[in-house]
């Protein structure tokens, strides 16, 4: 109980468990925020898709439009001219084989995204099971394997996310921190919302989006109207 004054009575009294507009839920969820520090605002969304069926899987990136309230360090795989384009676009890390051996060797993984140049692959392919549980491996479907490294590294440090539905169905993605306000985070969302409408596959049947719910880092969460949110797609 404790827990529940120490929150104040705004999250209570907004009853966490009816379901609210987007723009409403999201104010209602950082009134409620309580931490000392800069909550981290995610968003969750059941979808009626079986991810066990190749032709059901939801994955896709969408570029926030306020960003995500934190610094990413992005790595590069490149070699030879794209070496200097991709410093010049702003990656921390960039490198060829040398970076790929510090990685098997020492199992180095101080970056939060990795993008390839597909001449690179071959070497950058060897680091699978370093990589691909973590969610860092290149990949042409996301825009990370490209030789347009300037685009790539710039939306990743703009705000790019990606989104993929995990085995119950459901995507979660952060969409920015609290003191982002209720104005950015709803232009946020609605990018997010958006792009997961667009990946609907041609395979699902029935409600895509089920539920949607957003939360702060500590706090509970407030549900979203599905309804609202499908005919956002109209």
């Amino acid at each position: 109980m404790k827990r529940q004054r120490d929150r104040g009575d705004g999250a209570d009294a907004a009853g966490a468990g009816a379901h609210h507009a987007l723009a409403d839920a999201i104010k209602l969820a950082t009134e409620s925020a309580r931490a000392k520090f800069d909550e981290t605002v995610e968003l969750a969304v059941r979808l009626g898709v079986d991810p066990r069926q190749a032709d059901q899987n939801v994955r896709g990136t969408v570029v926030l439009p306020h960003g995500t309230g934190r610094s990413v360090r992005v790595l590069v795989f490149a070699k030879g001219e794209k070496v200097r384009e991709a410093e010049e676009a702003g990656a921390d890390y960039v490198g060829g084989d040398e970076l790929a051996k510090k990685i098997a060797d020492e199992n180095w993984l101080e970056f939060d995204k990795v993008v390839a140049t597909p001449d690179m692959m071959g070497s950058v392919g060897r680091l699978g099971k370093i990589l691909g549980p973590r969610g860092l491996m290149p990949n042409p479907k996301v825009g990370t394997v490209t030789f347009d490294l300037a685009k790539a590294v710039g939306e990743l440090k703009g705000g790019k996310v990606e989104f993929r539905v995990d085995k119950a169905g459901i995507v979660h993605v952060p969409i920015g921190k609290v003191s982002f306000g209720p104005e950015k985070l709803t232009a946020n969302a609605t990018a997010l919302l958006m792009s997961v409408l667009r990946a609907k596959p041609a395979a699902a049947k029935g409600n895509y989006v089920r539920s949607v719910a957003l939360s702060t880092t500590m706090g509970r969460g407030f549900r979203v109207d599905p309804a609202m949110v499908r005919a956002m797609a109209a």
